[in-house]
């Protein structure tokens, strides 16, 4: 495969009806730079004449947009890296991030596993994870995932393609699965036992309701949030690393204090 930089940061931000991902890229991009603004970034987007300084390049989905999750497989083949580090959108970066490049090189593929608390503290909650311990699989977030140019890579985001096509019968062998939606994190797990190194690494700070154990569902309105000189503060505790802020339309204002 031909490549055009070296290493990099790779954002999806496909058009949907209810969100506005591109939105999020930008604020994440915003986010990167500020810590690492020599970082090589690409937003893989189906927003056809999109142009942003952000982004050192803007590449479209290679086989279009096939709607949500299932166009995830593709950015291998979008990303103009040798090394990638693909981040999803509404995320924010609250502290250096580059030092983890040595322990993603590792393997050809590595995913993160568990997530954080606002307290920094790897969260026990599996209410969102029921299907993944009862098929024993690994608990890994896509948000987070390091690939390079290699067979090994080429050969898992090919599996991920065909698990996303072959979903209605995989999920009949899988226990809670005869209702699940495939997606991403579910996917990654059914073809990751060799690219995860649990208990090792950043993990995303999650910021749904459970894993915090507030009452809202939208965060924000039961916890107090500030950033200062770049970092994320929320309930007064300095977050480090990524941040999933999940609610989606806190991009624009969580953006304008990477401006």
């Amino acid at each position: 495969m031909q490549y055009e930089a070296d290493r990099g940061y790779l954002i999806v931000a496909g058009t949907s009806n209810d969100v506005d991902y591109v939105s999020c890229a930008e604020t994440l991009a915003k986010s990167l730079k500020y810590w690492h603004p020599d970082a090589k970034i690409c937003l893989v987007t189906d927003h056809e004449n999109y142009a942003n300084p952000l982004f050192d390049y803007v590449r479209q989905f290679p086989q279009g947009n096939t709607g949500g999750w299932s166009t995830d497989w593709q950015v291998f083949y979008a990303s103009p890296f040798h090394e990638t580090v693909k981040l999803e959108a509404d995320m924010v970066v609250s502290g250096p991030i580059d030092h983890w490049w040595p322990l993603y090189r590792n393997k050809p593929v590595w995913i993160s596993t568990g997530a954080r608390d606002f307290h920094g503290t790897t969260s026990t909650v599996r209410h969102y994870r029921k299907i993944f311990d009862h098929n024993n699989l690994p608990d890994v977030y896509n948000a987070i995932t390091y690939w390079r140019v290699s067979p090994d890579a080429q050969r898992f985001f090919n599996n991920v393609k065909q698990c996303f096509e072959d979903w209605d019968k995989i999920k009949l062998n899988i226990k809670l699965g005869s209702d699940e939606i495939a997606n991403t994190d579910l996917i990654y797990a059914l073809n990751s036992n060799d690219f995860v190194t649990p208990g090792t690494g950043p993990q995303i700070v999650h910021m749904k309701p459970r894993i915090l154990g507030t009452s809202a569902d939208n965060w924000a309105k039961e916890l107090t949030w500030e950033v200062d000189d770049g970092v994320l503060r929320i309930n007064g505790h300095n977050q480090h690393g990524f941040v999933h802020y999940h609610q989606k339309e806190l991009a624009q204002q969580l953006g304008q204090y990477y401006d």
